[in-house]
């Protein structure tokens, strides 16, 4: 019998995550400056809170870290995200398609170091954690093989 992992919390964390895309097929990524995955590009999202509704989460979450509000559509996918360790999680995060409200992003300086459209056609050159790039890779298959170190 193997021994089980440790993890810093005895809980599976449970994240929403918005897949933004306007009709440019251009997609919000923010560049984390907290953990996790901090200095990597991913897509808004976080916690959802005891009691809190799913696509209430991700709207706040969306206008926490980015300043505007979105259209919740399908969900895209569910990625889980397992890293042993006492310094780590193991979260079940769920991608849902969103519309913007406008184009205008204001990062919030506490959790993004910057937010940018990024178009189709240049996604494979940003450094996306596991889960973005599969996620993406589902929405636009052309992005294949593994998320790049770039802007």
């Amino acid at each position: 019998m193997t021994k089980p992992q440790a993890y810093r919390r005895s809980y599976v964390v449970t994240s929403v995550v918005a897949v933004i895309l306007d009709d440019r097929e251009r997609v919000v990524l923010t560049r984390r400056c907290v953990p996790p995955f901090m200095g990597r590009w991913v897509m808004p999202g976080g916690k959802i809170g005891l009691g809190e509704p799913m696509q209430s989460a991700l709207r706040r979450e969306v206008r926490e870290e980015v300043g505007i509000d979105v259209a919740v559509g399908d969900l895209v996918d569910v990625f889980e995200h397992v890293t042993p360790g006492a310094s780590h999680d193991h979260h079940v995060i769920l991608y849902y398609r969103c519309r913007p409200s406008r184009p205008d992003l204001t990062p919030n300086p506490a959790e993004v170091a910057e937010a940018r459209w990024v178009p189709r056609g240049e996604l494979g050159r940003y450094d996306l954690p596991e889960g973005t790039h599969h996620v993406l890779s589902r929405l636009f298959p052309e992005l294949g093989g593994a998320g790049k170190p770039g802007p």
